[in-house]
């Protein structure tokens, strides 16, 4: 069964930063994408960022410009930086990874707060 491992959530004031990081069990590269989405109070879960095996990234309008996603193999692990956060972007993190064969995982979820 393959778990992942989240961490970085917590509270920071509009404008800050906090960087996500979420690790596996088991190959990174076991997985066709890996990445995370968000789920606020009373709305559908939606996908915020995702980086392909290839390298290459998508991210949701709502967040481009000031998320990047990424992925350091050495570490087994992928990253969500977020730079000018907003409160609309207060929610349940969770980090989501699809593998070979189209098989979603998520991870527990971690919170963020954007508040002053």
């Amino acid at each position: 069964q393959v778990q992942l491992m989240e961490s970085g959530g917590g509270l920071v004031q509009p404008g800050g930063s906090l960087r996500l990081s979420c690790a596996p069990s088991g190959s990174i590269f076991r997985f066709n994408t890996m990445g995370w989405y968000r789920q606020a109070p009373g709305q559908q879960r939606e996908l915020v960022a995702r980086i392909f095996k290839v390298g290459s990234t998508d991210y949701a309008d709502s967040v481009k410009g000031r998320f990047t996603i990424s992925r350091d193999n050495a570490k087994n692990t992928v990253y969500l930086q977020m730079n000018s956060l907003k409160p609309e972007d207060t929610a349940v993190y969770y980090c989501n990874a699809v593998d070979n064969t189209y098989v979603p995982f998520w991870g527990q979820g971690t919170q963020v707060t954007v508040s002053s």
